[in-house]
């Protein structure tokens, strides 16, 4: 990534940042609504995988600049996303929500070059993630975790 869509994309979250609570709103509601399948994945509370969704993205995209320091723990999400029945599709709804809930929370600032700066930060992480399970499925190298919704636990 570019400098340039570094500093858009971590411009653009400390405007959603004041506004998380809904932000987290507006992304679950839409995955849902577009994947109600998923909707057995998570808790039926949702109120703290609101927040780790939230803390988890804030943490990125801070740490954007330096990607290199993120990659080993998106790797390590990626392998342990491998036991919960995480698929490759499931990588595309969760970017499909989350663009969706940029641009409702950003309003008129969400513009094409954010948009474009937003789609390859998440296809970044989705790619490191989904590289990882591959790998880790082809070594058989799985984590074990107990069964609960894999997007509950989608970013710790």
């Amino acid at each position: 990534m570019t400098p340039e869509k570094v500093a858009l994309v971590q411009e653009s979250f400390k405007k959603v940042a004041p506004i998380a609570e809904t932000a987290a709103d507006i992304f679950y509601g839409r995955l849902f609504e577009q994947n109600p399948e998923l909707t057995s994945l998570f808790p039926a509370e949702m109120a703290e995988q609101k927040k780790k969704l939230m803390k988890t993205l804030g943490v990125a995209v801070s740490n954007l600049h330096q990607v290199d320091t993120i990659v080993p723990v998106v790797e390590a999400l990626g392998v342990k996303h491998v036991a919960y029945g995480v698929r490759d599709e499931h990588y595309d709804a969760v970017g499909a929500a989350l663009l969706y809930t940029l641009e409702k929370g950003l309003g008129d600032a969400w513009t094409a070059e954010l948009k474009d700066a937003w789609t390859e930060t998440y296809v970044l992480v989705s790619t490191v993630m989904k590289n990882a399970a591959h790998k880790a499925e082809a070594e058989a190298v799985v984590v074990t975790v107990p069964k609960r919704g894999f997007f509950s636990r989608l970013f710790g």
